[in-house]
């Protein structure tokens, strides 16, 4: 048994109990999988990450769910760096981050953090009835053709009428075996569709989203940032989206309000990057021992 710091960041949100939690345990990335994600579990949490040397940037990040090791998350991401920010862990405005999607740069402009998501990678797309089946929606409720689409990790982006169809999703599991199965997924790994609407759930958003899970991660994420940035590239790329910079609303139906400043790096039919920005706020620090094997 070894004890590790942590930080528990609610991430995308300047407040107590706004956008996503995650728990970011300092020095944990050698910990084995399995001992991951029962922190994970332990926690309720949807991820966690754990960090470590690295080199080839300026630290290395693991992410976990509590069913397994994803190579990329965007709201621990954020917390990540607000967690390192709030130790006095890192020096100037610039940093790097080692993940399984690659280099991660990341920027700080004041408290906002933001960091550049890979090049999205355009995947198959999805039928729309498929995907409809699988969020409990009629078919005609879906604007666009569902695609998959990844910056780092990959979602099935998927373009809703209105509030209204956002609000009734709900989640279906064996249609969703489906979509994941149309997706090219194997196992026990889903391709739950990233659902948005183009306005906001305020009057300063220009794109309000939900993402439902699977489980045995919590039904809903309040705030996924590695989908926002895979959303905003599918919107660029359709001409769904008229600015070049725009901003992204998740949670606020669950009481969790959270927000994203998303930016295009390059033109629509040629992106190299997306940057996705927010803040995160440091809500509990403390001690874990966590054991080297799990019994």
């Amino acid at each position: 048994m070894s004890w590790f710091d942590f930080d528990w960041v609610d991430a995308f949100s300047d407040r107590a109990f706004g956008g996503n939690g995650c728990a970011v345990v300092h020095g944990g990335a050698a910990l084995p999988q399995d001992v991951c994600m029962a922190y994970v579990r332990e926690t309720s949490l949807v991820e966690c990450t754990f960090t470590g040397p690295s080199d080839v940037a300026d630290i290395r990040v693991r992410y976990y769910l509590a069913s397994r090791e994803i190579p990329f998350a965007g709201h621990p991401t954020i917390a990540t760096v607000a967690a390192m920010r709030s130790r006095g862990m890192i020096q100037g405005d610039a940093l790097t981050l080692e993940t399984g999607a690659g280099i991660v740069s990341i920027h700080l402009d004041g408290e906002q953090i933001e960091m550049t998501q890979v090049a999205p990678q355009f995947g198959a797309y999805v039928p729309a009835d498929l995907v409809a089946a699988a969020v409990s929606l009629p078919a005609d409720a879906i604007i666009s053709p569902p695609q998959m689409v990844s910056t780092g990790l990959p979602f099935c982006v998927t373009v809703l009428r209105d509030h209204d169809a956002l609000r009734a999703a709900k989640l279906v599991e064996g249609p969703l075996r489906k979509v994941a199965e149309k997706a090219g997924f194997s196992g026990s790994d889903m391709a739950e569709p990233f659902l948005v609407t183009l306005r906001g759930a305020t009057g300063a958003g220009d794109t309000f989203s939900r993402l439902l899970l699977a489980p045995p991660s919590p039904p809903e994420d309040p705030f996924t940032g590695s989908a926002t940035g895979a959303m905003a590239a599918y919107l660029w790329k359709h001409g769904l989206m008229p600015k070049d910079t725009f901003i992204a609303e998740q949670g606020h139906d669950m009481g969790r309000p959270g927000q994203a400043t998303v930016t295009r790096v390059g033109p629509p039919d040629a992106m190299t990057g997306i940057k996705v920005a927010g803040r995160g706020h440091v809500l509990m620090r403390g001690q874990v021992d966590l054991p080297e094997v799990l019994q």
